[in-house]
């Protein structure tokens, strides 16, 4: 059994430990805040900007002359894997790396190659461990993206499929459900996904749906129009990937901290017992002196 001064400094470390999950937790929620007024303003926005571009699309006869829209024959895949710049954060990481690791499964099954981007260091470095070659890594802002990271993200993500590099990307990111609950999506993104209804619909069909007048020109209103509608879907995932990612680790470092308290009542308990047993030995011992000398 250790000693009552081995037990003394155990509980004196757990408890130090318990002081800094509580302080993380209380950071975690004063971000949380933050990030869910962000996302949640954002997502009426995000969701009339789709609206916007499959009624604009509905209308046009351009959508052949827009690269973003181009279905080409699936050979590779692109995987945008978004995750946290740090840890500490319980299954938020780990759940979106195993997610895209079976998506990455099946296109291979699929026989198709697969790309490599990822937003957020520990997805980076989790997939460079497995072996996996990353054409692109974003990092560093994970923990408050602004539009200018989609922006930059979205660039890339634009040149390489203009250029061929991929014929599909599927970004996989926490949806931010609740403090409690995120859950793991893997979304098309690329090329823009547009209603069946849309893809299927013939120039004749077009023209019965009704005329738009376009100034400038449709096609000239689509292509910026197209590009801005990527660049929100993935400032969406990246808000959404900020407030999942604070929220599990809020929840993370509570559990934390009841699990110190649950550790320290543990101790706590054995120090009583190995002080109880130092006493009464001692109490033998004195017994046992006064025994011989009587």
């Amino acid at each position: 059994m250790a000693s009552l001064q081995d037990i003394r400094r155990r509980i004196h470390s757990v408890k130090n430990t318990s002081k800094i999950t509580k302080a993380m937790e209380l950071v975690a929620g004063a971000k949380l805040r933050r990030a869910q007024v962000r996302i949640e303003s954002l997502r009426p926005f995000a969701d009339g900007m789709h609206e916007l571009i499959t009624e604009t699309a509905g209308r046009t006869q351009a959508l052949r002359n827009q690269p973003l829209l181009e279905r080409r024959e699936l050979t590779t895949t692109a995987i945008l894997v978004m995750t946290g710049d740090r840890g500490l954060a319980g299954a938020f990481n780990a759940s979106v790396l195993r997610r895209a690791l079976d998506e990455a499964k099946l296109e291979r099954a699929a026989g198709h190659q697969v790309v490599w981007y990822a937003a957020g260091r520990k997805g980076a470095g989790s997939l460079r461990f497995r072996g996996a070659e990353l054409r692109q890594v974003w990092t560093g802002f994970t923990d408050r993206p602004v539009y200018q990271d989609a922006e930059q993200i979205a660039n890339t993500l634009v040149e390489d499929y203009t250029e061929q590099v991929f014929d599909r990307l599927v970004m996989v990111f926490n949806h931010f459900d609740s403090p409690l609950v995120q859950t793991v999506n893997a979304l098309e993104v690329l090329p823009i996904p547009l209603p069946e209804r849309l893809t299927e619909m013939t120039p004749r069909d077009r023209a019965m749906m009704g005329e738009l007048l376009f100034e400038p020109e449709a096609e000239e209103i689509l292509t910026p129009l197209l590009t801005t509608a990527l660049e929100t879907e993935i400032f969406r995932a990246l808000l959404e990937s900020t407030a999942s990612e604070h929220g599990a680790r809020m929840t993370a470092m509570r559990n934390a901290s009841d699990n110190a308290k649950d550790l320290i009542d543990r101790i706590t308990l054995d120090m009583n017992r190995a002080r109880q047993a130092e006493i009464t030995q001692q109490l033998l011992e004195v017994v046992a002196g006064a025994d011989a000398l009587s």
